[in-house]
């Protein structure tokens, strides 16, 4: 008999908010479609239904009922891109594998068969949840008999399931709420006043009076419910990357001409991505060297793209800040990657805003593709007990729009060193006589605190004493006295 699984990422869109927010895990948080009071929510976690909150509602409505919701906006885009990785990555454990197009985050697998290579259907489950656990995605795997039933107990079930009976997979269907299926939330509430709240509620319905009232969907998840249509396995048709190769007769050394070769090679890769309406997120450059051997570079546009002459602008730059080849080069081939254009990318005239974020983000490729993928990176608070130990530094992958708040007066900027510097010890007559910065800076004139920070017993005990001191010139340092190495220290600058 076939075996059908379906791996469900529990609404996927706000697991990839949370990757995007790991602070925000503890609280309800919604994906919305806009950033505004009146969006629409989309996407909810459990603690955000806990609170009653649905997808439906709108994110005002949805703030009234619990003031700790967190909401923002996931792109299609990042979803399409995240949906294609997942696709992949399945594809290692079955080659039959189909995403649901309506659905982010749900996949039908074939697992017929499948027990022979793996021992047993429920380690091969097991194997493609550590897969997507190894990907920072929660993921609940249902391995059963029909498409619908594995679909609506992934739906409410976490972890791994695994039916051997038919029957029992129907009688654990029918159970599954209807909330959790994705209907139409005016449908849903209808039902709901009904007493309709389950699938064996739904399914006991008269499916033309469903099909009258609640239109063409209700009426085609009633018959997959009730099994008068059964649709088979419909795998996504996986396209190989575009790529294009050239052998050279001699050792390449020079970075121009390879760049020319570069782009005779670029246009056929273009070519059919667009033929595919996809647009380019990565090209893979692939250099083979006479002794060397293999070396790849990838090269990431700022946002997917047609334009040839922006990524060959990124690949020169890449070539220039190697200063020289190691060896002759003797092969090279380009492979493409893309993901589907979006309407925006496929006009020709659109209303550019004042500040121009994908100028911006084609500046910081630029800068990664010069200095590398790390050369861009942002600030992000995280709990910790000192200063330096409030932040970190990750990857910067896209600009987005400013959200400024109102506030009542201008605030001082504190510029914090990563390493505190080292100062002359302070005398004892205060605060006259100390020159921490020497002679440029002049002495302290006046100094404020101490403000202790004390702690840290479970690695190496801390005991700072942190002042403001204030030059005769007009600098105000942040200072403090580490009272177990007996020294002070400058930990940053107040602007």
């Amino acid at each position: 008999m076939d075996r059908t699984a379906c791996v469900n990422l529990p609404v996927f869109p706000v697991q990839l908010l949370l990757r995007r927010h790991p602070e925000w895990r503890k609280h309800p948080v919604a994906v919305v479609d806009s950033d505004r009071p009146q969006g629409a929510i989309l996407w909810v976690n459990d603690r955000s239904r806990s609170f009653r909150i649905l997808p439906g509602m709108r994110y005002a409505a949805g703030l009234s009922l619990a003031g700790s919701l967190r909401a923002a906006v996931v792109p299609k885009e990042e979803i399409g891109e995240a949906v294609a990785s997942l696709g992949e990555q399945l594809r290692s454990f079955s080659p039959r594998v189909e995403p649901a197009r309506d659905e982010p985050g749900v996949f039908w697998v074939d697992a017929s068969g499948l027990e022979r290579l793996y021992g047993s259907l429920e380690t091969w489950a097991r194997r493609i949840r550590s897969a997507m656990k190894g990907m920072g995605f929660l993921a609940t795997v249902v391995v059963g008999f029909n498409r619908f039933g594995t679909y609506a107990i992934a739906r409410v079930e976490e972890g791994i399931i695994v039916l051997e009976d038919p029957a029992e997979e129907g009688r654990a269907a029918l159970r599954v709420p209807l909330d959790r299926l994705g209907l139409e939330p005016a449908t849903r509430e209808v039902l709901k006043k009904l007493g309709i709240e389950t699938v064996g509620q739904f399914i006991a319905l008269p499916v033309e009076g469903i099909g009258k009232r609640f239109g063409p969907e209700a009426r085609r998840l009633h018959r997959l419910a009730s099994g008068e249509l059964l649709l088979p396995l419909q795998p996504e048709r996986v396209q190989p990357p575009p790529a294009e190769k050239v052998i050279l007769d001699h050792g390449e050394t020079d970075t121009a001409r390879l760049l020319m070769m570069i782009e005779g090679l670029l246009q056929p890769v273009l070519q059919v991505l667009a033929e595919r309406v996809h647009a380019l997120t990565e090209v893979e450059i692939r250099f083979r060297f006479e002794r060397l051997g293999e070396h790849v570079e990838k090269i990431r546009p700022a946002a997917p793209t047609l334009d040839a002459r922006q990524v060959l602008e990124l690949i020169r730059l890449r070539l220039e800040a190697a200063h020289a080849l190691p060896a002759g080069v003797i092969e090279v081939e380009l492979v493409g990657r893309g993901v589907a254009a979006t309407p925006e990318q496929q006009r020709l005239l659109d209303s550019k805003p004042k500040r121009d974020l994908a100028a911006g983000n084609r500046a910081l490729a630029r800068v990664r593709a010069e200095l590398g993928e790390e050369a861009v990176v942002r600030a992000r608070l995280r709990p910790g007990h000192l200063p330096e130990g409030c932040f970190t530094w990750e990857p910067l992958e896209t600009l987005h729009a400013p959200r400024p708040r109102n506030v009542e007066g201008w605030r001082l900027i504190r510029r914090i060193y990563l390493r505190p510097i080292p100062l002359e010890p302070r005398p004892r007559q205060e605060p006259d006589g100390w020159m921490p910065l020497g002679l440029e800076q002049g002495p302290v004139a006046s100094i404020g605190g101490p403000y202790v920070v004390s702690g840290g017993w479970w690695v190496r005990p801390v005991h700072r004493e942190y002042y403001f001191a204030e030059t005769r010139r007009g600098a105000l340092l942040w200072v403090y006295y580490d009272r177990p190495r007996r020294r002070w220290f400058l930990q940053g600058r107040v602007e």
